[in-house]
């Protein structure tokens, strides 16, 4: 293969550019009523539908939920089974995603990023930065999340597909292209047409910075508590009121704050108060649990159950009700059922010049999900760094290099 690097970075830096730009925003709260969540994510899965087709790809279907799965013949050995690439295309409703507009630091010299409203990125607090010197670095102008969570993945995804088509020399097996939306809710997969999938491996496109090759990600449930108080005047409270929003408060005081997203890290596990909302009537709060080993999330959702019926008691005549649900599983008890794999995903990084970084997902993938619907579907890297956030960027030549692992896993299932 020998595709220049600049022909790749132009590639997938134009997409990309396009791409961040289309409103995707999907939306927790709506997310287990309809599929997508939001309306805003049809554009672009419309888009890279069209642009499928017009790369030549005639095996194109975008279903009713928004899953777009096209497939790409085999041009070398046609009697391997598929390998199927997947990003998703909403963007996290953690910072806002509308009027995105991306700007481009080309030769970035290691100077302060200036954005508005006064955003920077300063390499002396950002120090990934300082890795990237010389190369081009792509943000957000400081008042959005550039969402390179997950169109960068979409952009490599696209751009080794038409590298692929523009290139026949190239050998491959039968692949599956598979955008998604909805995976920021962690409902993405509820409805995922897993038996359309000929996909024997997937990897998903989600990762965080260059090299990284992730075989592990969280247990991950969801508890969304309702305190139910009783309201009568203030002036005539005594003994009487039952104020929700102090149940919401001294529920959330309840959780250890030394096992929070922000106080670990490694392989430490966490509850995360997601969202708290109400009034002296009524008052909800949603918390996320993550830890690495199934049991001990177990725990943590035990412990949750107990620091609600704490509240309660705390409470006379005050209620709480809580709803569980399990987002994603961990994906490593599966994936070690298939030894092939982390060799084949080595082969390929080295193929693309880039240096492995075993490391769990601390956080899932629509990829946790699939792996458990049957098809084992590793991480890895998009290249981004501070996603869900304002301060949000990436080196366009990590890009470049994810798109070269992609094509590196095509040469290399080809050649096995």
């Amino acid at each position: 293969m020998s595709i220049h690097k600049m022909e790749i970075q132009n590639l997938v830096q134009e997409k990309f550019l396009r791409y961040v730009k289309i409103w995707t925003t999907s939306e927790p709260e709506l997310a287990a009523e309809k599929t997508p969540s939001t309306a805003n994510q049809w554009d672009l899965l419309n888009l890279l539908a069209e642009e499928l087709k017009e790369l030549g790809v005639q095996d194109v279907t975008l279903t009713e939920l928004g899953y777009l799965i096209a497939r790409i013949p085999a041009n070398g050995k046609g009697d391997l089974p598929s390998l199927g690439f997947m990003a998703h295309v909403d963007t996290a409703s953690d910072a806002p995603g509308k009027d995105v507009k991306p700007r481009v630091h080309t030769n970035w010299q290691g100077d302060v990023i200036e954005l508005e409203n006064g955003v920077t990125l300063d390499p002396e607090n950002i120090t990934d930065l300082k890795d990237f010197m010389g190369e081009t670095i792509i943000s957000s102008d400081g008042t959005t999340l550039l969402g390179a969570d997950d169109k960068a993945g979409i952009a490599e995804i696209m751009t080794a597909a038409e590298v692929l088509l523009n290139n026949p020399e190239i050998k491959h097996g039968p692949l599956e292209i598979i955008f998604t939306p909805d995976e920021e809710t962690g409902c993405g997969m509820d409805k995922f047409p897993v038996k359309e999938l000929k996909s024997r491996f997937c990897f998903t496109m989600d990762g965080g910075r260059e090299g990284e090759l992730e075989l592990e990600c969280y247990n991950a449930w969801r508890v969304d508590l309702e305190f139910q108080g009783n309201v009568i005047h203030p002036g005539y409270a005594r003994g009487k009121l039952v104020n929700a929003v102090s149940m919401a408060s001294q529920f959330v005081s309840l959780l250890p704050r030394n096992e929070s997203p922000e106080a670990t890290d490694g392989r430490y596990g966490n509850y995360w108060p997601n969202s708290i909302e109400g009034n002296l009537d009524k008052a909800k709060v949603s918390v996320m649990i993550r830890d690495f080993d199934a049991d001990g999330a177990r725990r943590r959702l035990e412990a949750v159950r107990q620091f609600a019926k704490a509240v309660e008691a705390s409470f006379p005549g005050g209620t709480v009700t809580l709803k569980e649900k399990q987002q994603y599983q961990n994906m490593k008890q599966e994936l070690d059922k298939y030894p092939e794999l982390e060799p084949l995903m080595l082969k390929a990084y080295e193929k693309a010049g880039v240096k492995p970084l075993l490391k769990p997902i601390r956080g899932g993938t629509d990829g946790s999900k699939l792996t458990a619907m049957g098809v084992p579907t590793p991480n890895i890297f998009a290249g981004g760094f501070n996603f869900h956030s304002v301060r949000e960027w990436v080196p366009l030549k990590s890009m470049e290099k994810a798109v070269q692992v992609i094509l590196g896993l095509v040469e290399s299932w080809s050649e096995d």
